[in-house]
């Protein structure tokens, strides 16, 4: 069942239980109210009957006979009769009624008044001293009056019933349909989306509810999406541009080296240059898997010191590269060591450290790196800055792409993934990454660490 028919039937069902419970009540109220206004008129009617037949000898006549005209005038279609202390009718209609008998007015000398109802008449009887001795008057008036005004009551709440819960149902369905109709319009754009649009942003209006951020969530997960289907996409056209030399460079040795018979020693050589180019290759696979997302490191939220990753890579990158002439220089400027620590995936963020390091390196034209270690707004900031070749205004737009090399790079070997996968490790650890560059003036990198 739909959200809507749904919310339409349970709206229905509720207001029309409340409807319901709110007639029933309504009726009955009316009903009790008007039993006992008509007991009222039947109590001051029996009053008037015991004063009009057992008082005619104590009263002057005139007020006998104005008691008498108000008789008359309330006892209009209500008989009345006195009955005495033998159960016998002494005034009044003298017909047997079966509903009164010698209990009920047994009961009336006891608790001096009774009212009850009949099948078809309201009674009332009430006890009355006189000095001609004790006696019990009762009146009781035909129902159809009160059945009529009742029955027709009854007729009017079934009809204003079966309209209210109409134009309940109505109103109830339109309403859902207005609340439904965010949704239906989120549901028409999801549908919209295929595997080439997914950065397509869904659109609703800013309502600041529960809808609007049911949409920041799914446009967060269709960016989440579209950022790893793009980068896994593109995974053979990475592997393909990073395998193209080193396969091409054993493909080539190979042959070259099938020609003619070789020594032990150049067999030796071939193989340690084979090696050479599969362990590249494996660097690369691993480093590309990496960068599409399809190798996961379960040390995700690893607490350890960015200050250590620094000093390894500082150790490291000597193996490689000469740097007795440009040394790397390590200046540590927090105070509070605890900045030090940071939360996430040390291999990951000291493979994007090593990869902006190196950068420095390669591209410092033989003068000194400086690696710089401070604090800022209670943060760990980390500049690293060389005077070497820079970058052209040009070139730093695009250099965080993937593949992007810029312009002066001359003969420097490179393959334009490193920074690109930098950017997406600090992007994934929730550091700032920022580069700052001026051709033939050298580069400037900032990363600003979150808080632990």
């Amino acid at each position: 069942m739909k959200i809507r028919n749904r919310f339409t039937l349970i709206s229905s069902f509720t207001f029309s239980v409340v409807f319901v419970i709110a007639s029933v009540i309504t009726y009955y109220s009316f009903y009790s109210y008007s039993e006992k206004i008509i007991y009222n008129e039947l109590q001051k009617t029996c009053l008037l009957t015991g004063i009009f037949y057992l008082e005619k000898d104590e009263l002057p006549e005139n007020q006998h006979l104005l008691i008498g005209q108000q008789f008359r005038e309330n006892s209009l279609e209500i008989i009345t009769r006195v009955y005495n202390n033998k159960n016998q009718i002494v005034y009044g209609d003298k017909t047997i009624d079966n509903n009164i008998n010698a209990e009920r007015l047994d009961y009336i000398r006891k608790n001096r008044k009774l009212s009850f109802k009949s099948k078809h008449h309201f009674y009332f009887g009430s006890y009355y001293h006189d000095n001609q001795g004790d006696f019990v008057v009762f009146v009781k008036k035909n129902d159809v009056e009160f059945k009529t005004m009742t029955d027709r009551l009854q007729i009017i709440m079934i009809m204003v019933l079966i309209i209210g819960l109409i134009t309940i149902y109505i109103v109830s369905r339109v309403l859902s349909n207005l609340a439904y109709s965010p949704i239906k319009n989120i549901i028409d754009q999801v549908n919209e989306i295929k595997a080439s649009s997914l950065d397509r942003q869904i659109v609703s209006p800013n309502s600041k509810d529960d809808i609007q951020e049911l949409v920041e969530t799914y446009n967060n997960l269709f960016k989440r999406l579209s950022d790893t289907f793009i980068i896994q996409k593109n995974f053979i056209n990475y592997v393909s541009h990073e395998f193209k030399t080193p396969l091409t460079a054993i493909s080539g040795n190979l042959e070259v080296f099938a020609q003619k018979d070789r020594s032990s020693a150049e067999y030796k050589e071939m193989s340690e240059k084979v090696l050479e180019n599969v362990y590249q290759i494996e660097d690369t696979m691993n480093t590309l898997m990496m960068l599409s997302g399809l190798r996961d490191n379960t040390e995700l939220n690893e607490i350890f010191r960015v200050d250590e990753l620094v000093w390894d890579i500082n150790d490291q990158l000597p193996e490689i590269y000469d740097l007795k002439n440009a040394p790397i220089q390590i200046v540590l400027e927090v105070v509070n060591d605890k900045l030090l620590s940071i939360k996430g995936n040390p291999n990951e963020i000291k493979i994007a450290l090593y990869n902006i390091i190196e950068n420095a390196v390669k591209y410092s034209n033989g003068n000194p790196i400086k690696i710089s270690l401070l604090e800022q707004h209670n943060q760990l900031k980390i500049v690293i800055e060389d005077r070497g070749t820079g970058i052209s205004e040009d070139d730093l737009i695009f250099i965080k792409q993937t593949f992007y090399r810029g312009k002066n790079v001359k003969d420097i070997k490179g393959s334009g993934v490193g920074l690109s996968l930098a950017n997406i490790i600090f992007k994934q650890n929730n550091i700032d990454f920022s580069i700052a560059s001026k051709k033939d003036e050298g580069t400037t990198v900032t990363l600003l660490f979150p808080r632990l």
